[in-house]
């Protein structure tokens, strides 16, 4: 029987919690790591009504898209919807693990799930995250160049889009002295000896800066290992949040309104003026997404399906793209049949339970 510790790791090798935005709450929110897991409840929001769900269905861990816990508690007295989810929690041994933006960012995570209910073809990342790329420079003798590049690629370090072990490597003389506590591997201490060197540079995603640095202390040779670690400003196309594509073939406006609703079931749609333009390109961001009108409109987008927009916002659309509020929860209520899904295949004949409580705070009249 796994521990919940094993399965919140996988999770986060889906969606690594340092791509989550600053505001969020992610990661571990109530309950002991090391407890075995008898079951796992995949819901959008741990409400007391799911935690009834996972008591009754045997999990003593929830993961959830939204965190339930989302600013800081002062006090737990039941007195709210929020507390009083947390206290049953915590009274039964439930642990609760919410994801939320580290999967909205991911190229495979929340917005894709929405271009596969629409068959957008030619994606791509809305708003691409800024400094996820980092840059390794270390310096090593010459003769232990392929061991320590190779220990580098096997950590991850060195892909770059579609092409793995990427490095550019510079060959040179360095030069160092030793004191009297040192144990230089070549040369003496307290003389100045002179190396023939190799300097390999590799870039690597953030999240992997720990294991791509322990990989290099392990692998070099040196007693004291020279290197740099920069953040790069190059864009990365394949972690950020929203996403814009392709339909196969345009449609006109009304029909593929009709889609959406079919697709996403919500009870209505609220829209900006229609512009009597075919749609092709679309432009997706589940959850609130008014932040990135502009960045769908840049995008060359004909509409942006996305939710809470409030009146104001509408304006933005200024007869350059329709915009379309297709409701919080209908945008992202595909992202537990991801994150189940994924769970199922690394965790085969486990217990992972797609809950079926209906967490939609919105009624339609």
């Amino acid at each position: 029987m796994p521990l919940i510790k094993d399965i919140t790791s996988s999770l986060e090798r889906l969606a690594p919690l340092h791509y989550a935005e600053d505001f969020d709450n992610v990661g571990l929110l109530t309950g002991d790591s090391n407890r075995e897991c008898t079951g796992v409840l995949v819901t959008l929001d741990a409400l007391e009504e799911v935690v009834n769900e996972a008591i009754q269905k045997n999990c003593n861990l929830i993961v959830s898209f939204h965190p339930i816990i989302f600013s800081g508690l002062k006090r737990l007295t039941g007195s709210n919807y929020v507390e009083r989810a947390v206290l049953k929690a915590i009274k039964n041994d439930i642990a609760i693990y919410a994801i939320h933006t580290a999967l909205d960012n991911h190229f495979k995570g929340v917005n894709d799930r929405i271009c596969e209910e629409l068959n957008l073809i030619n994606r791509k990342v809305l708003v691409p995250q800024k400094s996820t790329i980092k840059k390794l420079l270390t310096f090593v003798p010459n003769s232990e160049a392929d061991t320590v590049r190779e220990a580098l690629f096997a950590a991850g370090a060195g892909t770059i889009g579609n092409y793995d072990n990427c490095s550019f490597n510079v060959t040179g003389r360095g030069s160092f002295k030793g004191n009297e506590d040192s144990n230089p591997v070549v040369g003496k201490k307290g003389e100045t000896h002179l190396e023939e060197e190799t300097q390999i540079g590799v870039t690597f995603p953030k999240h992997l800066e720990g294991a791509i640095l322990k990989a290099l202390f392990d692998s070099h040779p040196y007693e004291e290992v020279a290197y740099e670690v920069t953040s790069l400003e190059n864009i990365n196309q394949h972690i950020g949040i929203g996403m814009v594509g392709e339909l196969e073939k345009p449609m006109a406006e009304v029909e593929f309104l009709e889609l959406v609703k079919d697709r996403f079931g919500p009870g209505c749609i609220r829209h900006s003026a229609l512009l009597g333009k075919p749609i092709n390109k679309v432009a997706v961001l589940g959850g609130s997404g008014s932040f990135a009108i502009e960045k769908a409109m840049k995008a060359g987008a004909d509409i942006f399906l996305t939710a809470d927009l409030k009146y104001h916002d509408f304006y933005k659309a200024e007869e350059k793209l329709v915009l379309a509020d297709i409701g919080h929860y209908e945008s992202e209520q595909f992202t537990k049949n991801l994150m189940c899904s994924y769970l199922k295949k690394n965790f085969a004949n486990f217990a992972i339970v797609l809950s079926n409580t209906d967490t939609n705070p919105i009624k339609y009249f």
